[in-house]
């Protein structure tokens, strides 16, 4: 007989289903919980240790906050009832769509009656035989007479389940802080128990809005890495401890996990790094009123050839230069070097060598430059110009007659100038004449 882990229910809740048959992971099935029949989509196949480790999560009171005591235990037993047909599959889809509009219409019925509940969400299960309403609440509440306004409305057995804040995150889903999907809505089967000792451990801010989730509580994450640095402080004193020295109190300011070092602050010093084997050593020194002087780092020669840096393509140019191969380095910009140091008489000295390769520049620039007339071009324009300059002028006796006359009619073409009442010029008349 095989067993597979199953998931059911918006809560996401995790069951046991045994088959003789292999079923493959992301399978529909029809299985009978204790909430009833309903749909379970199979996870995968587990052994007889991976089952033994989910019946122990049975007894933990950490896979909610606290709030939800009639809730399902993290892991149940299903019973095998058939294999999800299609027309399963769209009548769980139109369940979904039905949903939204029972919801809305839940609390409006909610509104006359003054109860302290919110309404989170609604589940109907495989062919509407239960219908469940998922809530919050700080306290107890007396629902009695809500459930039977709601029976009487939707005409069907009514459920409702109270719920804390992260089980409220984990049926309606969101996203984190980090961009990414809650891990309560897809992955995380289990909320552990969270304290504000491990955020200090972890060397993080202690500011609400950075540590806490969409919930509200301290984010699941902050449990992922808390095994690691639990490990590292196992015989360190706790972050923020104080060392009394004669110069003032040296604080423990956290841990460096990479380095396995310890980041102490000393007074008029700064931050220093301390190695976790050395860190008695350094406690000693610095009560005594001494001062710790930090290790120098050696840097020891890369394990490796110029060959296994650069490309095939590379080294074959080298090769056909004739350099060794071990010559090979990277070309770099040359940097430019400041004048402003030196003495006055170094700077004139610069500044004449600089003067002179100008001046070299400037004439080999003019002896390269093109003439703009080719000679040839000069030469054969000289003989138009001479003959243009001995041709005499003609200006004849009926040439210079014809102009006058040109003259003469270009003046009677201009209009007579204006006279006012008086018979006086205006004095535009007077200025052209």
């Amino acid at each position: 007989m095989n067993k597979y882990l199953a998931v059911y229910g918006k809560p996401r809740y995790l069951g046991l289903v045994e088959h003789e048959e292999e079923i493959e992971k992301g399978e529909a099935l029809v299985v009978e919980s204790v909430r009833g029949k309903e749909l379970a989509v199979v996870v995968g196949a587990i052994s007889e240790e991976q089952e033994a480790l989910y019946r122990q999560m049975r007894s933990m009171l950490e896979h909610s906050d606290g709030m939800a005591k009639n809730s399902e235990p993290v892991v149940t037993d299903l019973a095998f009832v058939d294999f999800a047909s299609d027309g399963d599959l769209d009548d769980a889809e139109e369940y979904r769509s039905e949903e939204k509009n029972i919801l809305a219409s839940a609390k409006e019925l909610l509104l006359p009656h003054n109860l302290d509940m919110k309404l989170i969400d609604v589940e109907f299960l495989h062919e509407k035989r239960k219908l469940f309403f998922y809530f919050s609440s700080e306290q107890r509440v007396d629902f009695r007479a809500y459930v039977r306004d709601l029976a009487r409305e939707f005409k069907t057995r009514i459920e409702l389940r109270q719920v804390g804040v992260r089980d409220e995150a984990k049926i309606i889903r969101g996203v984190g802080p980090c961009g990414r999907p809650c891990c309560c809505s897809y992955w995380l089967n289990q909320f552990s128990p969270i304290c504000i000792k491990m955020v200090k451990e972890q060397n993080l801010a202690l500011n609400p809005a950075k540590i806490s989730g969409i919930c509200g509580r301290l984010m699941c994450c902050m449990c992922y890495e808390h095994e690691v640095y639990r490990e590292a402080w196992e015989g360190l004193p706790n972050p923020g401890s104080k060392i009394k020295t004669p110069a003032g109190n040296v604080v423990v300011s956290g841990i460096d996990i990479s380095s396995n070092c310890l980041r102490c602050f000393i007074p008029n010093k700064g931050e220093v790094k301390v190695a976790k084997d050395k860190f008695e050593e350094f406690k000693e020194v610095v009560s005594g009123g001494g001062e710790w002087a930090e290790p120098e780092e050696i840097v020891e020669e890369p394990p490796f050839k110029m060959q296994d840096i650069f490309p095939k393509c590379m080294m074959q140019r080298f090769e056909a230069s004739g350099a060794p191969a071990e010559a090979a380095q990277v070309k770099r910009r040359p940097q430019k070097v400041e004048r402003r140091g030196g003495n006055d008489a170094e700077r004139e000295n610069n500044q004449d060598a600089g003067g002179a390769k100008k001046k070299r520049r400037r004439s080999q620039k003019h002896e390269d430059r093109q003439p703009r007339e080719v000679a040839e071009g000069a030469e054969a324009q000289k003989p138009k110009r001479a003959e243009a300059a001995k041709r005499p002028r003609e200006d004849t006796a009926q040439g210079a007659d014809e102009r006058a006359e040109k003259r003469q009619q270009h003046r009677r073409r201009r209009p007579a100038p204006k006279k006012n009442d008086d018979g006086a010029q205006t004095a535009k008349a007077e200025m052209q004449q």
